[in-house]
């Protein structure tokens, strides 16, 4: 294709666009969720950029900024018949531009890992997908619970629907355990369409929560995010039996065995893995059991 005499500018996404982001990230093989897309720009309309050639899209780009601090960027996308032409590079580097001197991560694809650390992002650990099919008998108790100590065997524990606490509170967890905080995003994700949270509850404490939501395949589990491995484990075994038939998919950490060994009790199995980096390096934080999403962290 010759592109040589085509004109390529590069704005900001239309809020009437964002059918593009499922589209695109469909067409790439990663699954996103029906209802991914509006909660997404939603979360910062700036930061949504697309690459156009003579007026028609052939490169998008999220860089979006949590707040003063931190970035996450996504759905680096260039339509194949157009790569190799610079746009999607330019397309990143306007996003980019956008996020300034704030601390920025991404989940890139393994092929791409060593052209990001030439963009000055350092590696910090993989996020594994495993899938599963939903439903089913619950598994009985997991070693997790066998070795829990006793008094936390004792206490009582509650599943209950994520509808039924103050999002104040949900925003402040999930807070503790983000590289920032992202109110604007969760605000919208907790109540996504066709989705089902649950929360867990124990001593009138927050304890963990996860949502699972439809995907263009099955559905998605993220967050899940828990004090411990039971909690973790008690969450799970619901989210499983609340999503329909079909497959499911959890994006859990590696920073620690035990996300994997939660997900391999459940006869989960590696699908693909991505690679978390960032431009500066950020505190991890545990209890994390699945990511919320790929493509805004």
């Amino acid at each position: 294709m010759d592109l040589k005499n085509e004109t390529f500018q590069i704005r900001r996404m239309r809020a009437d666009e964002t059918d593009l982001i499922r589209e695109w990230a469909a067409g790439e093989g990663w699954n996103p969720g029906l209802h991914d897309a509006n909660c997404f720009y939603a979360t910062d309309p700036q930061g949504f950029f697309l690459g156009e050639v003579d007026g028609q899209p052939v490169a998008m780009i999220s860089c979006v900024a949590y707040d003063s601090s931190y970035g996450f960027l996504g759905l680096y996308i260039v339509k194949a018949a157009y790569r190799g032409h610079g746009y999607g590079l330019r397309t990143w580097q306007e996003g980019m531009k956008y996020l300034g001197t704030r601390t920025v991560g991404l989940d890139g694809v393994l092929a791409q890992q060593q052209n990001y650390e030439r963009s000055g992002f350092r590696f910090s650990h993989h996020h594994v997908r495993y899938e599963r099919v939903s439903g089913g008998t619950p598994l009985p108790a997991s070693d997790f619970q066998r070795r829990a100590p006793r008094l936390e065997a004792d206490r009582a524990r509650h599943i209950v629907p994520l509808s039924t606490i103050p999002e104040a509170d949900l925003v402040a967890y999930d807070t503790a355990r983000a590289p920032a905080p992202r109110p604007h995003f969760l605000q919208r994700w907790l109540h996504l369409r066709d989705s089902y949270g649950f929360a867990s509850i124990q001593d009138g404490k927050l304890r963990g929560f996860g949502l699972v939501r439809p995907c263009v395949v099955g559905f998605k589990i993220g967050p899940l995010l828990a004090d411990d491995a039971v909690v973790a484990e008690d969450l799970l075994r619901g989210l499983l039996a609340a999503a329909p038939s079909g497959p499911v998919f959890l994006d859990v950490p590696d920073t620690t065995p035990v996300p994997r060994n939660l997900a391999l009790h459940f006869g989960m199995h590696e699908v693909f893995r991505t690679a978390r980096m960032y431009t500066r390096p950020t505190s991890s934080h545990e209890h994390v059991f699945g990511i919320a999403s790929m493509e805004l962290g």
